[in-house]
């Protein structure tokens, strides 16, 4: 857990459990500038502190988290909500590391290489093509940069996103892969939003690849989430590996 919320009336207080890379000053910088130019998008900051751990209030939203298998109204909705978010020049925001990302999910699955069975053939696989193409931004963007399903809210009629503890400067195609790429929209079938977006299908599918295989590193053995999942999840996520890679 990197941060508890509490709800007060017209107030919520977000704590951080965890601010080593900048997270309290990621989220109120984006929430700054999206509450000013895109203010039915997102909560609006309101008073911060560092004592004696970091903390910000934020106006509530309406809505509930989605919840996959997205249905089609949420996911037009979702869509029109990327794109009010990706329509904001990100001016001031601190860059996404990708180069950082992309070591880190190199040296994880260089770890996994020799792990028996599945894991350790989709390990291998991508390594041996690793994603290219990725870690230069060509279309940059606001980038939310936490595309769990619970971070979109649903009104019914609108998606309004929250969590921007790890938002910056993005490349909108990465951006887009690590939503399709997302454990927890699984069920749901992006092909109708993919679509709307019109990315660059060879670049697409190695963004795809690199957060697959992130994915694999936090999930699989010895990975930092690997207890949260249930039996059999690290095996699918390294036949999606081996399959992302060989398409």
């Amino acid at each position: 857990m990197t941060h508890s919320v509490e709800a007060t009336g017209a107030t919520v207080t977000k704590r951080y459990a965890s601010w080593s890379r900048a997270e309290p000053s990621r989220e109120w910088d984006a929430l700054a500038l999206l509450s000013r130019t895109v203010p039915e998008l997102v909560p609006a900051p309101l008073t911060s502190s560092s004592e004696p751990t970091p903390w910000m209030t934020m106006t509530p939203l309406p809505g509930v988290p989605l919840v996959d298998p997205l249905t089609a109204p949420q996911l037009t909705a979702l869509g029109t909500a990327l794109e009010t978010l990706w329509s904001v020049q990100p001016s001031g925001l601190p860059p996404i590391d990708l180069p950082a990302l992309v070591d880190r999910t190199r040296a994880g699955l260089k770890a996994l290489q020799g792990t028996a069975g599945v894991i350790g053939t989709a390990a291998q696989a991508w390594l041996d093509h690793e994603p290219s193409d990725v870690i230069d931004v060509q279309d940059p963007v606001v980038a939310h940069g936490d595309p769990n399903l619970t971070n979109y809210l649903w009104d019914g009629t609108l998606v309004r996103i929250i969590d921007f503890e790890d938002a910056g400067l993005g490349d909108r195609t990465v951006e887009l892969a690590n939503l399709v790429e997302h454990l927890s929209g699984r069920a749901t079938d992006w092909t109708s939003l993919v679509r709307r977006f019109a990315v660059d299908p060879g670049r697409f599918r190695a963004a795809r690849c690199l957060w697959a295989g992130f994915w694999l590193t936090l999930i699989g053995p010895g990975g930092p989430s690997a207890h949260r999942n249930p039996p059999g999840t690290a095996a699918a996520q390294a036949q999606r590996v081996v399959r992302l890679v060989g398409g």
